[in-house]
C-alpha cells in the first residue's frame, strides 16, 4: 500500500494574485483535527519521526522544501513548493522529515489527529521494528 498522497489544490488567479482555498469538509482524504506551521532556516532539517497513528497533511506555504520520508525499505523525497498548488499527504507508520532548501520557509502542517506524546515514535531503530511487525 502506497503510504503517501499528492494533492493538487485548486487555485485561482488574476492579474491581482492567486487564491487557493481548502475546503477541509470536502478535499481532503482527512479530517483535520490540529495545524501547525514549521518555519525554517536553509539547510535546517525539521520532524524526523514518525507516528503510530497520526496521518499529516504538508501544505508549503513559502519557499522550497524537500519532504523526506520512508516507508518500509523505500525512500521518497517530494518537493514541496507553493507554486505548485500541491499538497502531500503522509499516512501514519511512514518515517518523514522535512529539510528547508531556502531560508524563512514554511510549511503549514493538518493531522487528522489531536497532539499526543505517545503517538511520536522518535528512534528509527524503533521505528523499523515496528513496521516488521507490520
Amino acid at each position: 500500500m502506497k503510504k503517501y498522497k499528492i494533492i493538487k489544490l485548486k487555485s485561482f488567479s488574476n492579474s491581482t494574485g492567486k487564491l487557493i482555498p481548502v475546503d477541509f469538509g470536502k478535499e481532503l482524504p482527512i479530517k483535520i483535527k490540529r495545524i501547525f506551521y514549521i518555519f525554517g532556516k536553509k539547510n535546517s532539517i525539521r520532524g524526523d519521526h514518525a507516528h503510530k497513528k497520526c496521518c499529516q497533511l504538508f501544505f508549503p506555504i513559502k519557499g522550497i522544501v524537500d519532504l523526506i520520508f520512508t516507508e518500509k525499505d523505500k525512500k521518497k523525497t517530494i518537493r514541496l513548493n507553493p507554486k505548485n498548488n500541491n499538497a502531500v499527504l503522509i499516512y501514519n507508520l511512514v518515517w518523514c522529515k522535512l529539510k528547508f532548501l531556502r531560508h524563512n520557509s514554511i510549511v503549514m502542517v493538518g493531522c487528522d489527529r489531536k497532539y499526543e506524546f505517545k503517538d511520536y515514535i522518535e528512534e528509527y531503530d524503533d521505528f523499523l521494528k515496528i513496521i516488521k511487525k507490520k
